[in-house]
């Protein structure tokens, strides 16, 4: 009898496991799926272009010569990046080349000439290379930028001479001043600078990478992460639809960086950008910072599921082009920092790239 009992029930075990089967296809253990995603994968804008932070300020340097560039551009193609940003051609006294404008300025005499590499390897590599302006450092120091628009009077004919007839991969400007208010002068100075470099190029592209006056927007030498006096959303547009409708003449996109604000703040702010770059007729980029604003240490590579979020947000609203500060420094496989190849590669996981 004992042994009929076993039977039974060891049978009506086996047609109960039979019958929840069916409920539990697909429902795998995460430990028979090592590093599976648990959110959908390539849902965001991917990152198409990057400034190269050639001129470093708040950054260790690098010391790459040629041979590492070269490697790197190789690196970017792989991800599907296809603009090349130099951020400034020169600030303060370092310069990416050989200005005559700018060493008679007291500039310093470079070791080589970054700017025909870059367009060179850009060329090599089937990218855009985009030329940023000199920056004075005197905007930083006074808050005035008369200064920029005189110096790259001289800077913007010299770039185009020397490169911008010469290499057909030399595609358009960026103008470097980064502000984020509604900054005395930066209108006029935005129209003056846009309008020489269409004048003297036949028209290319011009772009601007202003930033969002959020909580962390706090000075980088400082302990703060974040602040009590953020712009509200309704400043934020009020004061940039005066800026656009200033200067959407002359400036053909607006790449707002994105780690100024909150992660859950994304989408309103990043709708009200959308919304009025399209009332002027402009493009709406993302500058994807790279790098973690939430970290006591300045500055390291993000975290990647951050770096998704922000992405994420651009596509759901819509955003023309993501590009990113900067991929070499923390997103190489050959970056100073061992975490930026480690971002490389999650990233291509997530973007569906190997």
């Amino acid at each position: 009898m004992e042994n009929r009992r076993s039977f039974l029930k060891k049978a009506a075990l086996a047609a109960a496991a039979a019958a929840v089967a069916p409920a539990l296809e697909g429902c795998t253990p995460q430990e028979d799926t090592p590093g599976r995603l648990l959110v959908p994968k390539a849902d965001a804008l991917p990152i198409t272009g990057t400034f190269l932070d050639e001129i470093s300020h708040d950054i260790p340097h690098q010391n790459w010569g040629e041979k590492e560039w070269d490697r790197d551009f190789k690196y970017m193609k792989d991800i599907g990046i296809d603009t090349v940003i130099d951020i400034r051609c020169g600030y303060r006294k370092f310069i990416t080349y050989p200005s005559p404008y700018l060493l008679r300025k007291g500039c310093y005499q470079p070791s080589v000439d970054l700017i025909d590499m870059f367009c060179r390897l850009a060329q090599k590599y089937g990218m855009k290379f985009m030329l940023g302006l000199y920056d004075s450092g005197r905007y930083w120091d006074t808050g005035d930028m008369s200064y920029e628009v005189e110096s790259n009077k001289y800077v913007i004919e010299e770039v185009w001479e020397r490169y911008g007839s010469k290499y057909s991969s030399f595609g358009g400007w960026y103008i470097s001043g980064e502000i984020s208010r509604a900054t005395k002068g930066a209108i006029d100075a935005f129209r003056t600078m846009g309008r020489q470099c269409k004048e003297v190029s036949g028209g290319l592209p011009t772009f601007i990478s202003p930033w969002i006056d959020g909580k962390k927007a706090v000075d980088a030498a400082g302990g703060s992460l974040t602040k009590e006096q953020a712009v509200s959303v309704a400043e934020h547009e009020r004061e940039w639809n005066e800026i656009f409708d200033g200067i959407h003449e002359f400036v053909d996109a607006c790449a707002f960086q994105d780690g100024h604000i909150d992660y859950d703040e994304l989408d309103t702010f990043f709708s009200v950008n959308k919304k009025l770059a399209d009332r002027y007729g402009m493009q709406c980029w993302t500058n994807a910072e790279t790098f973690d604003r939430d970290m006591p240490i300045k500055f390291f590579p993000i975290k990647f599921d951050k770096l998704r979020l922000k992405l994420e947000a651009a596509k759901r609203c819509g955003y023309d082009k993501a590009i990113t500060f900067e991929f070499s420094h923390f997103m190489s496989p050959q970056s100073a920092y061992l975490q930026a190849g480690h971002l490389y590669d999650r990233y291509k996981e997530y973007f569906k790239l190997r």
